[in-house]
């Protein structure tokens, strides 16, 4: 279930939801302040703080929509110059002159929280410099959108009037009516490298342009005024002029007719006449030419660890083990007659499990929150001023969207973060697994971890916004084991789906490796799944055409909860009756989300120190 994001490369934006309020735009909209030294920090602190932020000034130039997510408004008048050579040369030149700058710092005279710093942003910069080898950039240039993380897939979002560019002054309307040119641009860019890649023989699997097909159907079927780029313009804030409403409604109406409807019957024209046939039958990235160099550095970028994909493939092996053990009791618990098969069986098809509305599910989930609040101080010191939301994901992505899903609010609170639940499929929607999706997806999982690190002003901008897959999920999975703590899972069959989504990490150490490094086919990967766990058909083959689609993103949940469920029990050993969860949380979470060799030598560091 995962935090949706724009991936360009190396680069992930959080996609967040519902309009910034005007007072947080006018701030957004000045350029951001130059780095002030703090109490204890010398000149190396001070060259290290200038550079990263001359680092995310340049980052949010080249990347504008990104300045949409985090708030900052000032080059909302662009989408950005994605899918360009010169684009890439541009990130790559970057990183090359972030990390010679950076090795100019000399650590050792940095204040201890600096030289955190200096570990994440050198571990970042290093591995996304990776996959900037020719090789490896061309295989994800030539693939430039898929059914999971294309811009069609969230862009629509954006401009909605409902997504994260505001549209609060007139300003804000012309600068949309910009982004969504570019955007038309952009799918006719995205075109000539699909068609260079089926020159060169690199090309997306037919299932994943199946479905890119269905999405740009979704999105031409919408008409003008029913299409979600019409949005804008049916409500206005004040202060607009009657004038400027009829304007702009035609302008947006003339737009969608003539640029935006045409841009997306070129392309799924194309992807159904000319690339699909020259698509291809297999699905994992070994079938490529190079696909297990590229695999080996996405499993590295999304884990932070240089791991093998037959080591994480054999660790999966142990975890799905271990976890049908746990099931197995849970099974007898509830006092069940028959295997467990026959188990999973019965919880995807009696009823009583299955939510009759999608109104049901929004009670269910409110419902939780409370019950959540209610006993979350007991673990945690630190709590986020951000509020949160409870939203069904909308229509058009629905059927292609995970359970659920987690979109970040503004560090001014100003816009919540949003929790989304998919009421697509209602009866695969099983009520017993909605307690650890909510502790995932909101509180104390993503909602904590990302709003704390936004709203932490003295983290330069790269920790504060940025991150890394392995702990921004793994910290989300590690938040579901603290069901018992939280008051969660009482009754047994939410002790079952707790177990499920534990189940369904670890499948994914299995499958992802499976499909990208061993061959396994799509069938075949739903079918281990279907096997080992009671998740539905509907989720089972959602989940194995991301991993198809965004290959290495699921491995980094498990190996991150790994990792910080191995470093509590490190520090409850070493600590014993003095160890208090509190303050180990707030140990992880006060310095945004670091790579899992940096967050262990925080925490060993952490212990040394006796816990304080």
């Amino acid at each position: 279930m995962p935090v949706r994001k724009l991936l360009a490369l190396a680069l992930a934006s959080t996609i967040a939801s519902t309009i910034a309020a005007a007072s947080a735009v006018a701030l957004a909209r000045q350029a951001a302040a130059p780095p002030v030294a703090l109490p204890g920090e010398g000149a190396e602190d001070g060259k290290l703080k200038q550079l990263f932020h001359d680092s995310d000034e340049g980052s949010l130039r080249r990347n504008p929509i990104n300045g949409l997510y985090r708030g900052d408004l000032r080059f909302a008048d662009h989408l950005g110059n994605y899918l360009t050579p010169a684009y890439y040369e541009a990130e790559k030149k970057a990183g090359e002159e972030d990390l010679a700058r950076l090795n100019a710092i000399d650590r050792d005279k940095l204040t201890p929280v600096d030289r955190i710093a200096y570990d994440v942003f050198r571990n970042q910069t290093t591995i996304a410099l990776h996959g900037y080898q020719p090789d490896l950039l061309k295989m994800q240039m030539l693939r430039p959108l898929d059914h999971f993380t294309g811009f069609q897939t969230f862009y629509p979002d954006v401009a909605s009037g409902q997504g994260v560019a505001p549209f609060a002054t007139l300003a804000d309307y012309e600068n949309n009516l910009t982004r969504n040119r570019e955007y038309a641009q952009l799918l006719d860019r995205a075109i000539g490298l699909f068609r260079q890649g089926m020159k060169d023989h690199i090309v997306q699997p037919r299932l994943v342009v199946r479905n890119m097909i269905e999405q740009f159907d979704n999105l031409i079927n919408q008409g003008v005024e029913g299409s979600v780029f019409y949005g804008p313009v049916k409500t206005f804030p004040e202060g607009i002029s009657v004038a400027d409403q009829q304007r702009l409604r035609a302008a947006y109406a003339a737009q969608i007719r003539d640029v935006l409807i045409p841009a997306h019957k070129h392309v799924r024209d194309f992807l159904a006449t000319d690339y699909l046939p020259a698509a291809r039958e297999s699905v994992g990235l070994s079938a490529m030419p190079g696909g297990d160099r590229l695999y080996a550095w996405l499993i590295e970028s999304n884990t932070t660890l240089p791991l093998k994909a037959e080591e994480v493939h054999q660790l999966g092996l142990q975890e799905v083990a271990r976890i049908h053990k746990a099931m197995e009791v849970q099974k007898e618990k509830v006092g069940f007659k028959g295997t467990l098969a026959e188990f999973f069986t019965f919880l995807r098809t009696d009823a009583q499990f299955q939510p009759t509305s999608a109104e049901q599910l929004r009670l269910g989930y409110e419902a939780i929150g409370r019950r959540v609040d209610a006993r979350v101080r007991e673990q945690f010191s630190l709590i986020p001023r951000t509020p949160l939301e409870i939203r069904p994901v909308p229509p058009y992505r629905e059927k292609t969207d995970a359970g659920g899903s987690y979109n970040q609010g503004t560090p001014d609170g100003s816009r919540p973060g949003v929790f989304y639940y998919n009421s697509y499929d209602l009866p695969s929607r099983y009520m017993w697994e909605m307690e650890t999706l909510y502790l995932h997806e909101a509180v104390p999982g993503h909602h904590f971890q990302i709003s704390l690190a936004q709203e932490n002003d003295t983290l330069p901008a790269f920790m504060r916004f940025g991150g890394n897959t392995a702990y921004v999920e793994g910290w989300a999975l590690y938040a579901e084991t603290l069901w018992q703590e939280l008051g969660m899972e009482t009754d047994e069959y939410q002790r079952m789906g707790g177990l499920n989504d534990d189940m369904l990490r670890a499948m994914r150490l299995v499958v992802d490796t499976g499909i990208h490094a061993k061959g396994w086919t799509r069938d075949q990967a739903i079918g281990y799944m279907l096997d080992n766990a009671p998740m539905s058909k509907t989720d089972a083959t959602a989940e194995v055409e991301r991993y198809i689609a965004m290959p290495g993103q699921a491995l980094a949940y498990k190996i991150g909860q790994l990792t910080i469920s191995r470093l509590k029990a490190r520090a409850q050993a070493a600590l014993g009756k003095t160890f208090d969860p509190r303050a180990f949380h707030a140990q992880v979470l006060d310095t945004g989300a670091l790579p899992m060799p940096v967050l262990e030598a925080k925490i060993d560091g952490w212990i040394k120190a006796g816990g304080k």
